[in-house]
């Protein structure tokens, strides 16, 4: 899971950065709303995490350009302002969930994962296509129930797969969903085809399909109807 927190508190995203990469959630912060919008158009996540109050304007103005350019994220807002008329207007709006502060941050970790769950795994801990399983909790990938030996990065990679499935995802969006702001520190991406490589070995050689198709110039799509 991938996140963006958007959070002036500077404190508290720590915390919550941090605490979320102890439990091995990817976690981007930013501390205002002209950073968050420079993000939301280059990178990908599965959930903002969101303050009403920041520095240069409101969070809830920001809902509106996370719909435009994050169409499948979830949206949980965190505020101190706990009042009824915040948690209706982020909601229609078009925010999934509102968390006022302040929370535990476990609480935070659990609304999380169960947006995750309704919005991008149907509702369920198990994300399956054909023959393949995938449990984001416990990070296990099986082909036919049998278990894929995958690094950490081997399984971002294949949850981003299936998680858009059909869609053709560029190298740089591919980089940045895994690596994040890391990526202006790389020369180059011919890392992504080395994982890409390794895992589509490990995916044949367990009996599964290889999906993963190369986009020539663009990047690599996994197909759900492949040829072979």
């Amino acid at each position: 899971m991938k996140i963006l927190l958007i959070e002036d508190q500077i404190e508290l995203s720590d915390n919550i950065t941090e605490f979320l990469a102890s439990v091995g959630i990817f976690c981007d912060a930013c501390t205002n709303c002209f950073d968050a919008q420079d993000k939301l158009l280059i990178n990908s996540y599965d959930s903002i995490v969101l303050d009403i109050m920041l520095p240069d304007g409101t969070g809830l103005e920001l809902i509106d350009v996370i719909k435009k350019n994050q169409s499948k994220c979830n949206i949980l807002i965190i505020s101190a302002k706990g009042s009824l008329g915040d948690k209706i207007e982020g909601l229609e709006l078009g925010a999934d969930d509102y968390l006022t502060k302040p929370f535990h941050l476990a609480e935070l970790h659990a609304r999380l994962k169960a947006l995750y769950r309704r919005n991008q795994l149907g509702g369920s801990d198990v994300l399956t296509f054909n023959e393949i399983q995938v449990n984001p909790e416990n990070l296990q990938a099986l082909i036919n129930q049998t278990l894929l030996d995958l690094t950490k990065k081997e399984f971002d990679l294949l949850l981003f797969f299936l998680t858009n499935k059909d869609r053709v995802l560029g190298r740089q969006a591919i980089v940045q969903h895994l690596w994040g702001d890391y990526t202006d520190d790389l020369a180059n991406f011919d890392f992504v085809y080395q994982h890409i490589k390794n895992l589509r070995k490990k995916i044949c050689q367990a009996g599964g399909k290889d999906y993963i198709e190369t986009v020539y110039g663009i990047g690599y799509k996994f197909n759900t109807s492949p040829e072979k």
